[in-house]
C-alpha cells in the first residue's frame, strides 16, 4: 500500500465526523449515521485506491449504507480491503455521550477477516501485555497477567467492559479480583484502542460486542503492537449456518493473524464526541476543529492530527 493513503484516509474520517457531529445530543441516531455515511462515501470517491468493503453496515440491498462488497476509491491504485464504521457509537452521538468515533481500516486485498455481523467475545490489551492473555483463561488469570506485565498492583488495574446485562458475571469477577472497572455504554472499538495508551487509564478490555468492530479494533492494535483475541458467538442456528458457509469455525479462537493478515494495515479515526483518546468536533462560526489519529502497521508510525476546516470553502466537506 502507498504510505500517502494514511493522510487520504484521515480526510474520510474527518468528513464523517464533521457531518455526524451536527446531530450530537439531538436523539436522532439514524440521521447522524446517514450523514456520516454520505460524507464518507463522497470523500472515498477521491481516494486513489481500488477498495472493496469487507466490513460495512449492511448487505448490498440495504443502500445507502456502506455495504459489504461496495467498491470505493477512484479505481486506480492499490487493491485493498476496507473495514468501515461511519459512526462507531450511534447511540452515543444521539445522547451526546462519550467516545463516538468515525473509524475505518484498510489492508491489502484478502488480508481482513470478512467477519459476519454477529457477536464476538473479545479480550484486548496494549503492547506491554502482548502474548500474556488468553481468552480461554479466567478473568482473574488475565487480570493477573496484565498486572504483572504493567508492574501494577491488582487494585490499580482498570478493565473496561460494555455495560450490558450479559456481562454481569465478568463485572463480578473483576470486582472480586480487586481490580477497577470503567463501564462503557457503547463503542468497544474505542475501548479496545484505549488499552494501548497509558493516558487513557485503561489496561484491558473484556466482553462480547460486534464481530465487525472486533476486526476494526484488531487493525488498530496491529498498528500499535497490541493484541486482541476473539471468539464468535452465534445467537441462533441461522448465524451458525452463516459461519459455516463463510468457512469460519465458531469454536476457534481468532488471533491477530486471523483477523488481520500480513505486515501492513492502516487505521484512521476521528472523534465525533469527546473521549479519552480524541476530542470531539468543535464548531465556532464557519470553522470546525477535528481531532484524529492515523497509524500504519508496516512503519509503526502513529500520528495525532488536529484539523481546522473552513466550512465556507468546503461546505460539502470535500474538494475534488
Amino acid at each position: 500500500m502507498e504510505r500517502s493513503l494514511s493522510m487520504e484516509l484521515v480526510r474520510v474520517t474527518e468528513a464523517a465526523a464533521l457531518a455526524s457531529a451536527r446531530w450530537m445530543g439531538r436523539g436522532k441516531k439514524d440521521e447522524a449515521d446517514g450523514a456520516a455515511t454520505s460524507a464518507m462515501r463522497d470523500v472515498f470517491d477521491t481516494v486513489p485506491m481500488k477498495g472493496t468493503v469487507v466490513i460495512g453496515e449492511g448487505e448490498m440491498d440495504e443502500a445507502p449504507m456502506l455495504y459489504i462488497g461496495e467498491k470505493l476509491g477512484t479505481g486506480y491504485g492499490p487493491r485493498v480491503d476496507v473495514a468501515v464504521d461511519p459512526v462507531e457509537g450511534t447511540n452515543i452521538v444521539a445522547s451526546g455521550g462519550w467516545n463516538a468515533l468515525a473509524v475505518l481500516g484498510i489492508a491489502d486485498h484478502g488480508n481482513l477477516l470478512n467477519a459476519p455481523d454477529m457477536y464476538m467475545e473479545k479480550i484486548a490489551v496494549g503492547p506491554e501485555a502482548v502474548g500474556l492473555i488468553d481468552i480461554r483463561a479466567s478473568v482473574l488469570d488475565n487480570l493477573k497477567a496484565v498486572a504483572k506485565a504493567k508492574n501494577k498492583d491488582m487494585e490499580d488495574v482498570v478493565a473496561t467492559v460494555l455495560n450490558r446485562d450479559r456481562h454481569g458475571h465478568i463485572i463480578q469477577q473483576i470486582r472480586e479480583a480487586g481490580a477497577r472497572i470503567k463501564l462503557i455504554d457503547d463503542g468497544d472499538v474505542a475501548g479496545a484502542i484505549n488499552t494501548a495508551f497509558d493516558f487513557t487509564g485503561v489496561d484491558i478490555l473484556f466482553g462480547t460486542g460486534g464481530a465487525p468492530e472486533g476486526v476494526l479494533s484488531a487493525i488498530a492494535l496491529k498498528c500499535m503492537g497490541g493484541e486482541i483475541q476473539g471468539r464468535l458467538v452465534p445467537q441462533n442456528d441461522a448465524e451458525a449456518e452463516r459461519c459455516i458457509k463463510m468457512g469460519i469455525d465458531v469454536t476457534k479462537v481468532l488471533l491477530m493473524e486471523d483477523l488481520v493478515k500480513g505486515d501492513d494495515a492502516i487505521f484512521a479515526a476521528t472523534g465525533i464526541t469527546d473521549g479519552e483518546m480524541l476530542k470531539g468536533v468543535q464548531y465556532k462560526g464557519n470553522v470546525a476543529t477535528t481531532h484524529s489519529i492515523v497509524m500504519r502497521a508496516k512503519s509503526g508510525t502513529l500520528r495525532f492530527i488536529e484539523g481546522q476546516h473552513s466550512l465556507n470553502k468546503k461546505p460539502n466537506l470535500v474538494i475534488k
